[in-house]
């Protein structure tokens, strides 16, 4: 009995990539929630905003009062000989022996009544806090659209060896077909030989695919920190809504204003020109007040003058004082000068920054849009393309079967199908992408956005166990 290629078979094992499965599969929003608690990046943003929070605090420190206190110790003995005149003209030698220990304490206060630094100090570090929690905003935006990526990844590789092994297995049965057409007499060498190259190519296709999809789970544990070998795919029902507002130049319009690379480097121009304030007071006076309150006790003792022998004494000493210290800086040798010019300089190049950073959400912006619209009409596309090479190939097997084809039309026919249906799946993951980094550009992507993909997913079996139980089949 003549064997002859089951395309109904081959294009089940192609399209059992949506199917329904029945193993626990990892959500998109699990995997983001796993990625939460485990991506380093995020961590180190969370790390990097709590410290920011502290310059907030840490300015409004100096304008509150500065007061130290101290203590100190010392003991000391004195040996030594004193010349003196004395009455009537006469020299006098006087030797002295004595030991002293001193204790005493201090308190000091400062209390700023004049300092703009300080002020603009303030004012620049709320800014700081400001830009830093935007820039843990948009790391957790990032980490979104990085899931979102890794995941697609992991399951465009899943399609690609599915797709592979299902032309591999055609190939094959072609190939034995080929053999017994030979040996029969009804096909030349030629057409064994193609059949045989076309096979080890798809070998070949097929362990590197393999090695592609290990990869793409390696990415993929990189952000989760677990290896995740079962994920949930689009179904068939997987909508193409088209961007809401229907323009682009609205959805530019958002991005200039939400979009928060942007945001973040408004507020560095923010905190530049705050800088140049801030370097200008080096020439301003300050005016502080100042109290200060000390005390002091000193025992003196052992004291001996030319071998007479004094009393033990102690002496006691409290002084307290306030005053107002006004301070006018005259020259510093041009350094503070010099440190407005670096600011000014500085704030110039933030404006360019600035400028850039418009410029490129403006770009990003538009390039999403674009891509949502023309890959929702490439999704269509590529899903009648599917159906065509599905068709097309069956009428090229028919034509071989009658000698009207060679074995070369029905392998190139083959590999149309498995790369038209590769190409379908990977456009429905690009059309996903282009919709997040839309929202990422426009400043209003949300985990709110991965819930709403999550809802058309389902869990499907990973390629491996597809494999097997088609390689099972094959082999009973």
């Amino acid at each position: 009995m003549k064997k002859t290629i089951s395309f109904r078979n081959i294009a089940f094992l192609l399209l059992s990539l949506g199917s329904p499965a029945l193993v626990q599969g990892a959500s998109l929003l699990e995997v983001y929630q796993q990625a939460l608690q485990s991506d380093p990046l995020i961590h180190e943003a969370e790390s990097r905003r709590q410290a920011a929070l502290e310059a907030s605090p840490q300015a409004r420190a100096l304008l509150f009062p500065q007061i130290t206190a101290g203590a100190q110790f010392s003991s000391s003995n004195f040996d030594g000989s004193t010349v003196a005149g004395g009455a009537g003209g006469t020299i006098a030698t006087v030797t002295t022996e004595s030991s002293t220990e001193t204790t005493g304490w201090t308190v000091d206060l400062r209390q700023t009544l004049f300092r703009w630094d300080q002020w603009v100090g303030l004012r620049r570090a709320e800014k700081q806090v400001a830009k830093a929690q935007v820039n843990y905003e948009a790391a957790q935006q990032d980490l979104i659209v990085r899931v979102v990526t890794r995941y697609f990844d992991v399951l465009a590789a899943e399609d690609q060896l599915t797709s592979i092994h299902a032309d591999r297995t055609a190939i094959a049965r072609q190939l034995e077909q080929a053999k017994q057409r030979f040996e029969v007499g009804l096909i030349a060498i030629t057409d064994v030989q193609e059949s045989q190259a076309a096979y080890d190519q798809a070998v070949a296709n097929e362990i590197g695919s393999k090695r592609s999809l290990a990869t793409a789970r390696e990415f993929l544990r990189e952000i989760t920190g677990e290896y995740i070998r079962v994920l949930s795919a689009p179904d068939d029902d997987f909508p193409l809504t088209p961007p809401n507002p229907a323009s682009e130049a609205s959805w530019n319009e958002i991005a200039m204003a939400q979009n928060l690379a942007l945001v973040s480097s408004r507020f560095d121009e923010q905190i530049a020109r705050d800088e140049i304030a801030f370097r200008r007071t080096g020439h301003y006076p300050t005016l502080d007040l100042v109290a200060n309150i000390s005390s002091s006790d000193s025992d003196i003792s052992g004291q001996i003058r030319n071998d007479v022998p004094f009393p033990d004494f102690d002496t006691d000493s409290n002084r307290d004082s306030i005053s107002i210290q006004l301070s006018i800086p005259i020259f510093s040798g041009g350094r503070t000068s010099s440190r407005v010019k670096e600011a000014v300089y500085l704030h110039r190049a933030t404006r360019q920054q600035l400028q850039r950073v418009a410029r490129e959400t403006e770009r990003q912006t538009r390039d999403a849009y674009l891509g949502v619209i023309s890959e929702i009409s490439r999704v269509q596309a590529l899903k009648q393309a599917v159906a065509s090479s599905r068709t097309a190939l069956e009428a090229t097997q028919a034509g071989f079967e009658v000698g009207t084809r060679t074995i070369v039309d029905v392998l190139n026919s083959q590999f149309s199908l498995y790369a038209a249906i590769t190409n379908f799946y990977q456009s429905r993951y690009a059309y996903i992408g282009n919709v997040l980094r839309l929202k990422l550009a426009a400043g209003t992507l949300q985990v709110q956005d991965l819930e709403e993909i999550d809802q058309w997913l389902k869990e499907r079996r990973p390629p491996e166990d597809i494999i097997a139980d088609e390689e099972a089949a094959s082999s009973s």
